[in-house]
């Protein structure tokens, strides 16, 4: 009995070298953890799921690692999720983006939408505002109820409220009767078209979308001021990748990204394609954060 315990405890210790040799001749990303992505929660979240788990496919396939999208439930949650390596990509907007990137040293801004290089914001109204359509903002929104997306969104407050204290010279709360965060574009659109607020500021992409699903009723509610353009949504990524993945995966998800060419993947964005970006790119945004007190 001791012989044969003897030699089944040989065999075990025969296995587990043979194990730690090939665990030592796979590649660094063959050994590593799965590659995972987020994105900043802009719409809702069965959109989202549906829009993300189709990339992680795509990028599973480009990159071949296993690659999977968690979702997130605020625009600040995907930056702490970047910053602790829960997730070592990110769609962030501009302002989530420089943000991120201050935290985690070495990370890099990959790809933008083409649309993302010309950014901008509507301006939206409820019909009974009584506001026009017009070149700049009307002196006739003081004292009107008013909501942004979510705190951390570029088009939804960042550069919506740059614009307003540019011409008002006052900070929205005190310009408005009443100031409110929807948390994300789609629920701007929406509680403007229902009155619970009068005025709201939402990325141009989501109007054009939702009004070409039919979900914008243009009789409750309008477009009345268009920003100037500005840099806006990017793919950001961990400074530290190529150490967990193997060297040359951060140009190789890069690849990844400006090669996606599949129609109905862009078209959920809603993006042409993606092209190149950096950090410098996104600089002006930056500045205008610091300029309003967002940013240090």
């Amino acid at each position: 009995m001791s012989r044969l315990y003897g030699l089944l405890k040989s065999l075990v210790c025969v296995r587990l070298i043979c194990s730690s040799l090939l665990l030592l001749a796979l590649p660094l990303w063959a050994q590593a953890q799965a590659f995972v992505f987020t994105a900043i929660p802009d719409q809702d979240e069965s959109r989202l799921q549906q829009r993300f788990g189709k990339v992680a496919d795509y990028l599973s396939a480009q990159l071949g690692v296993e690659v999977q999208y968690i979702p997130v439930k605020s625009y600040a949650a995907a930056i702490t999720a970047f910053r602790n390596n829960q997730v070592q990509l990110a769609w962030f907007g501009g302002l989530s983006g420089v943000q991120a990137r201050r935290l985690v040293p070495g990370s890099q801004a990959l790809a933008q939408g083409y649309e993302d290089q010309l950014f901008k914001t509507y301006f939206i109204a409820h019909q009974d505002a009584g506001l026009e359509q017009a070149d700049e903002l009307p002196a006739a929104l003081k004292g009107k109820t008013f909501t942004f997306g979510s705190k951390g969104s570029t088009s939804g407050r960042l550069m919506p409220e740059f614009y307003l204290r540019q011409q008002f010279k006052s900070a929205p709360q005190a310009l408005f009767s009443r100031v409110g965060f929807s948390g994300d574009h789609s629920r701007t659109i929406a509680q403007v078209q229902s009155g619970a607020y009068q005025v709201g500021a939402v990325n141009y992409a989501v109007w054009e979308s939702e009004l070409a699903a039919g979900k914008i009723d243009t009789n409750k509610v309008q477009v009345i001021w268009t920003t100037p353009t500005y840099p806006d949504y990017q793919w950001t990524i961990r400074g530290d990748v190529d150490q967990h993945f193997g060297v040359g995966f951060t140009d190789n998800v890069r690849k990844a990204l400006l090669e996606m060419n599949d129609a109905e993947l862009l078209a959920s964005f809603p993006r042409l394609r993606f092209v190149p970006a950096s950090n410098g790119d996104y600089e002006p945004i930056e500045a205008t954060a610091k300029a309003i007190g967002l940013l240090d």
